[in-house]
């Protein structure tokens, strides 16, 4: 390839890692974001690399729950009505990746991605220097009632059908690990495996500082489209501005689809509004991440704070944030972590960017070998920024993946 290689856009946690992955290989490599590094989801997301989270969002289980969500318009799952109409596509093609086979396969595809990213994680971060910012303090996944934990069986069968670890706790065993919960959550289950960042926004400018100091640059642009060429890409931005490279790589989040249509995909892909509250480091005694599953949401302890948040809100990239979703996750961690100090917390919402599987598009373009996609990773961008920084890599220079990419192909709708 001739130099400036190649284009990366999207400055968030995949992108950079996919910058700098193909910076290992020897390319050279420009950034462009249209609004700089760790502007949209790798800001506010749980900070949590959740290897352990291999089961799909769509699944039987969901079938079950998502009627009585739906019904709460600041519960676990919700779609505004003003949305609910654009959106009905993409849910029926949801509905389709519930069925059994189909989880069977997207779990099989899901761990693959996951124990490739967790093996490169920490070589990564040592590359980075940003390994300091690596926390291995687990995960625990509570529940109120014998029933729902009952119901969370399956799912911890087919984790250790692949080989995760995990433990189920009594109340008593749980208090031991993190105490301060409430009593109306009777066990749970701790998975060691699951590991965090110290903070999510910290580590992706981190992440741009290593980039920008072996060589890469970043540039702030509004891309449009698209353009292949004899020799190369041309991306074109939104007022008309060009550039120009050997390969591009979109790896844009919510924003992916948009730019894809301009080589003529049409991707399904979604946008989960993700709520949370950051609170002050003070604000309770965290010593492990706590996951109220039967209410879509987590409390996370960061460097900057503790953070709760979750939800899944499939409301688009237009329509006003409704911070009473915050409000409501807060209040109910207030209920659930009786010391919980709930004032001085700041409120975010972020674009998620969700397929219908819950698998992410990482391969090439359909028309054109010189386009890779990486995006659509919904929870799990965070987590699987490694393993999908390894494969873009090897996709732009011509080797095979680690793994085997079929089931993330971008046309496999």
């Amino acid at each position: 390839m001739p130099a400036n290689d190649a284009i990366v856009i999207g400055a968030g946690v995949v992108g950079l890692s996919a910058a700098i992955a193909a910076q290992a290989r020897g390319l050279s490599v420009t950034v462009i974001d249209r609004e700089g590094p760790a502007a949209g989801a790798s800001a506010g997301n749980a900070g949590a690399f959740a290897f352990t989270d291999i089961l799909p969002l769509a699944s039987p289980g969901i079938l079950w729950k998502a009627p009585k969500w739906l019904l709460d318009p600041l519960g676990p799952l919700s779609v505004p009505p003003a949305y609910a109409l654009k959106i009905a596509p993409w849910m029926f093609r949801f509905w389709r990746a519930c069925a059994a086979s189909k989880v069977e396969h997207s779990t099989a595809a899901q761990t693959a991605l996951m124990d490739l990213s967790k093996a490169k994680l920490e070589p990564f971060l040592k590359k980075t220097d940003t390994i300091a910012m690596l926390r291995k303090e687990g995960n625990l996944q509570v529940y109120e009632s014998e029933a729902e934990f009952e119901s969370s069986l399956p799912g911890w069968k087919a984790r250790e059908r692949h080989g995760i670890e995990f433990r189920h706790l009594n109340a008593e065993q749980m208090a031991e690990i993190q105490p301060g919960i409430a009593p109306r959550f009777t066990c749970g289950t701790f998975t060691p495996g699951w590991y965090s960042i110290a903070d999510p926004r910290l580590y992706t400018l981190a992440l741009a500082e290593h980039f920008r100091a072996i060589g890469g640059r970043i540039e702030r642009l509004d891309i449009a489209a698209l353009r292949p060429l004899e020799d190369g890409v041309e991306v074109v931005s939104h007022d008309g501005r060009t550039r120009k490279a050997g390969k591009v790589v979109l790896a844009a989040g919510a924003f992916s689809h948009r730019i894809a249509r301009s080589l003529g995909e049409k991707i399904p892909l979604e946008t989960e509004r993700g709520y949370n509250t950051t609170l002050p480091s003070g604000a309770f005694d965290l010593r492990t991440q706590v996951t109220f599953g039967g209410h879509g949401f987590v409390v996370t302890r960061l460097s900057s704070g503790i953070r709760v948040g979750g939800a899944v809100e499939l409301g688009g990239l237009e329509l006003p944030a409704n911070f009473a979703r915050s409000e409501a996750l807060l209040k109910k961690a207030a209920s659930f972590l009786p010391g919980l100090k709930t004032e001085g917390g700041k409120q975010w919402m972020g674009f998620r960017p969700s397929l219908p599987d819950s698998l992410p598009a990482i391969g090439q373009a359909r028309h054109t070998a010189r386009v890779v996609y990486a995006f659509g990773h919904g929870h799990l961008g965070l987590t699987q920024s490694a393993g999908t920084a390894c494969i873009v890599a090897d996709l732009l220079t011509g080797q095979k993946p680690a793994i085997d990419t079929r089931a993330f192909s971008p046309q496999r709708f």
